[in-house]
């Protein structure tokens, strides 16, 4: 029967089976040879990667065998029978809520997917999941009767929490292709940034004289940097095993707090982590969500590429043996060279170093077919090399001979690789600054008296640790952070774990922090001071905001983009209704403008773009929209307008302030302008507003363009129309 729920067969079954019982078996063998409690359960989330991509009513059979593997582990161990019965189902439910929680938020994960969002939602329903689990567990076991309640408590949540994030995360990690199949194609560089991870984690827990755990942070950094969620996801699950053992096994700088139980070692390594979690989790989502978006750039621009037409673009189309039938006369304003000095193969243009690499793309897409993009260095005439994006697809050739031909195109992206280079070297520079990420770390007594505090501290606030130690909050910090930070001081001084970020200013430089704020505990629960995690955040929030300017901008215009005006329309709609007033749309096209390209170039055509663009700028007033929703056409939006009249004289008023001659610096270019602007009244569709826009635009058009067109809409009998009837009546307002 469970085969035939399982369209793969029984070995899932099997692997749930021996991947709980192992991990669980593991778990509870090391905490009761060493006397201590479990550091780190691995068991529930090593699943979750699996089944959060399926839903839970299919995947029963393997909840099953996970439930069978926990309990043969635990019944291995002489547990009792009901005990292992109620413990088993305990963790199965866990591991059901948090793919429960992600399926309902996520129901498919694909490369589009928000990892912030996904992060945020899998650690939240793994922070209810392993309360619930730890509680039932308690009550199971009757641990509440123990005078040391609140560490078992704490033990035990931890155990489960932070073994929940780490396997659950390495799970989703291996079970998404798309998340490891770029780092895995450079196999050996991870395999040896893993191991210089593992050297200097084994190194740092077996030193038993000094706490030198920190030092694991600037490995892991670099495993996120280079490896993403890939190195992220491996590197903490080396520094999590290595922490677990070490706790358990009561050696290396965990051990060097004297007089502490197992249980408060255990506590002490999953905090650390923890940390180590809160360190690499927020650069490795903010990495991702820029390659994300970068990828999904990067695909407008190729769609893009491919559906334009009578673009200014090199095209040719080339024979097997490299004669080109074809040549575009785009060649001469792209590199300088007449079209029949162009037919024959010039493999001589390439750069010598890109040569080697483009034969090999040519011989692959011969053999292959299909298609192929390559960006390569190709000499103009003047001598100097131009960056040139080439995409070509093998096609049967017109002439009937079963040939088989390339079509290329080629565009000078001279200034972008440029650009992306210069990216590139920032890059660089930063990830040789987040290297030393500041985690400072630091004790603080129930007198508010700082008791230590780590060397990172240099290297955020420039003072020394000697000089703090010893020393107030209130003394250090000052007036106005001391009172921001005191309410969360007393909440962990009640006892609770406290997290919050906060910004100030250190030697003139403002900076953001992420603080975790731990109570430290004696043997008998009691709070005898905090430990205080602290972050530095501020690049992460400067990528945010930059990340979110990108999206809304037009680089070339610098107006908002069709991002941008797609989401503000809808709230501009329904605001406009609440307040029974009217919204004028119009689209502003350039005439001719493929024509100004192909006649000066695209240079002078972006000059144009940019020109058209401040203009607009400039007539808008506070409150309208304007934006560039394609190549050459803009739009105006407003809702200040009152009546018919009223919209009419700003639309002609718009078209007439847009005639104008620009001066390039090549040649003085007259440009024109077609409009078609809509005033409706009552419409809460937007893509009804842009049709009723741009069916005017298209009537100016067919009027023969540097004109402008009016429709109206939803003014009843009033707007003058009496070929209309009904409840929606439109009118053309034609200029003569």
């Amino acid at each position: 029967m469970l085969a035939k729920r399982d369209t793969h067969g029984l070995w899932p079954l099997f692997a749930a089976f021996a991947l709980s019982g192992g991990l669980s078996l593991y778990a509870l063998a090391l905490a009761r040879a060493n006397h201590s409690p479990v550091a780190l359960w691995l068991a529930n989330g090593a699943l979750v990667g699996w089944l959060v991509q399926r839903p839970l009513v299919r995947a029963w059979p393997v909840l099953l065998a996970s439930f069978v593997g926990i309990f043969a582990a635990k019944l291995y161990l002489d547990d009792p029978l009901l005990q292992c019965l109620l413990l088993g189902a305990c963790n199965v439910l866990e591991t059901a809520i948090v793919c429960h929680v992600i399926q309902r938020r996520f129901p498919n994960i694909t490369p589009d997917t928000r990892f912030t969002d996904l992060a945020r939602v899998g650690v939240l329903a793994a922070l209810a999941a392993s309360l619930l689990c730890s509680l039932a567990m308690m009550c199971i076991l009757n641990w509440w009767t123990q005078m040391d309640v609140l560490m078992v408590a704490n033990t035990l949540f931890r155990a489960h929490f932070v073994g929940m994030v780490l396997s659950g995360s390495t799970s989703l990690v291996i079970v998404t292709p798309y998340l490891w199949r770029a780092p895995l194609a450079r196999i050996g560089i991870l395999a040896r940034d893993l191991g210089m991870l593992a050297a200097i984690t084994a190194g740092v827990l077996v030193e038993p004289r000094v706490p030198l755990v920190f030092l694991v942070y600037p490995p892991l950094l670099w495993l996120v940097f280079r490896h993403r969620f890939v190195g992220m996801v491996i590197g903490v699950a080396i520094i999590a095993l290595g922490v677990s053992l070490a706790t358990t096994l009561g050696i290396g700088p965990f051990n060097l707090v004297v007089g502490v139980t197992p249980a408060f070692r255990a506590v002490m390594g999953q905090v650390f982590i923890g940390v180590t979690c809160l360190v690499a989790l927020p650069v490795a989502l903010a990495l991702s969500e820029q390659d994300r978006l970068r990828k999904q750039m990067q695909e407008s621009e190729l769609r893009y590429r491919l559906l334009a037409d009578n673009s200014g673009d090199l095209v040719m189309r080339i024979r097997a043996n490299g004669d080109r039938m074809y040549v575009s006369p785009s060649v001469k304003d792209l590199l300088g060279w007449e079209v029949d000095q162009f037919q024959r193969p010039r493999p001589d243009l390439i750069h010598p170093d890109d040569r080697e690499r483009i034969a090999a793309e040519v011989v692959r897409l011969r053999m292959h077919g299909g298609t192929t993009t390559a960006t390569y260095r190709l000499q103009h005439k003047d001598g100097h090399y131009l960056w040139i994006e080439a995409f070509a697809r093998l096609v049967p050739s017109p002439d009937g001979d079963g040939a088989m031909d390339i079509i290329y195109t080629g565009r000078d992206v001279t200034e972008r690789v440029r650009i992306e280079q210069a990216l590139m070297e920032s890059q660089s520079q930063l990830r040789t600054v987040t290297d030393n990420i500041p985690a400072v770390i630091a004790r603080i007594d129930m007198n508010e008296r700082y008791t230590y505090v780590n060397r990172y501290v240099e290297h955020v606030s420039g003072e020394v640790p000697a000089e703090i130690i010893g020393r107030t909050v209130h003394e250090v910090r000052g007036n106005a952070l001391y009172d921001r930070l005191k309410p969360y001081l007393e909440r962990a001084y009640a006892g609770h774990t406290v997290m919050f970020e906060y910004e100030t200013t250190y030697r003139g430089k403002p900076m953001h922090f992420q603080c975790h704020y731990v109570p430290d505990r004696d043997a008998q629960g009691k709070v005898r001071g905090v430990y205080a995690l602290t972050n530095e955040i501020t690049h992460i929030k400067n990528t945010e905001r930059e990340l979110l300017r990108i999206a809304h901008q037009d680089s070339l215009t610098g107006l908002a983009n069709r991002r941008y005006f797609s989401e503000r329309v809808p709230a501009f709609l329904k605001q406009a209704q609440q307040h029974d007033i009217a919204v004028l749309l119009a689209l502003v096209d350039i005439d001719n403008f493929k024509t100004i390209n192909d006649t000066y170039g695209h240079a002078v055509g972006d000059v144009v773009l940019a020109e058209v663009g401040q203009c607009l700028q400039k007539l808008i007033r506070e409150g309208e929209i304007v934006a560039r929703i394609g190549g050459d056409e803009f739009v105006v939006l407003c809702n200040d307008i009152n009546n018919i009249k009223q919209a009419q004289a700003f639309v002609q008023s718009l078209w007439e302030r847009l005639h104008m001659t620009i001066d390039t610096g090549v040649a003085q270019v007259t440009v024109s302008m077609s409009v078609g602007a809509a005033i409706c009244m009552n419409e809460l569709s937007a893509d009804a507003v842009m049709k009723f826009a741009d069916d005017a635009l298209y009537k100016a058009k067919e009027a023969g363009r540097d004109t402008y067109r009016f429709l109206a809409h939803g003014f009843g009998d009033n707007d003058g129309n009496d070929g209309n009837s009904g409840n929606e009546q439109i009118k053309l307002r034609r200029v003569q």
